[in-house]
């Protein structure tokens, strides 16, 4: 089966986890592309989807929103995984334990009428260059610190059990 590992990503970071996502799912025997979403031509060639974005104020990025919604048809009666990436690793305090309240809220902003079988909050990269002056101070007074917070052993495991759940129907 052709799974489409599709990704919108602002900085890099989404699309190294759906590289990752890809590269796992091929190890374990499944065919698996990484492609950004919007670079996607034909989604019926795919059996399965595994779809992410990074998120920005509460939800995926346009490209990502656009191709769910251009391809429900397509989507509907497929197996269908989605990911999120943002800055729950970068948060401390209430801000960290608040980030799953961001889960549904994402969900919802997506386009209606389809199903997934899971969905995973994945935390990205933040530096400095990828926000303004006035993020900067914000993110900072939030207690937020600027690194690489991917959890490869976290977003393996996932993999794991796509394909686990693939490879069983």
């Amino acid at each position: 089966m052709d799974v489409l590992v599709g990704y919108a990503t602002a900085h890099g970071s989404t699309r190294e986890i759906a590289e990752r996502l890809a590269a796992m799912l091929g190890r374990a025997g499944l065919t698996a592309e990484a492609r950004a979403m919007e670079a996607v031509d034909d989604a019926d060639a795919y059996g399965a989807f595994v779809l992410g974005s990074a998120v920005h104020r509460q939800t995926w990025l346009a490209p990502a929103r656009d191709f769910v919604r251009d391809n429900l048809d397509v989507l509907r009666p497929r197996p269908v995984w989605i990911f999120s990436v943002g800055m729950p690793g970068a948060l401390r305090g209430p801000w960290r334990r608040m980030a799953d309240n961001e889960i549904p809220v994402i969900v919802e902003s997506l386009p209606g009428g389809q199903s997934y079988r899971d969905h995973r909050l994945f935390s990205g990269v933040v530096a400095r260059a990828q926000l303004s002056l006035t993020g900067r101070v914000l993110f900072r007074l939030m207690g937020g610190r600027f690194g690489d917070y991917r959890d490869w052993e976290v977003i393996d495991a996932w993999a794991s059990v796509i394909a686990a759940e693939l490879a069983h129907g």
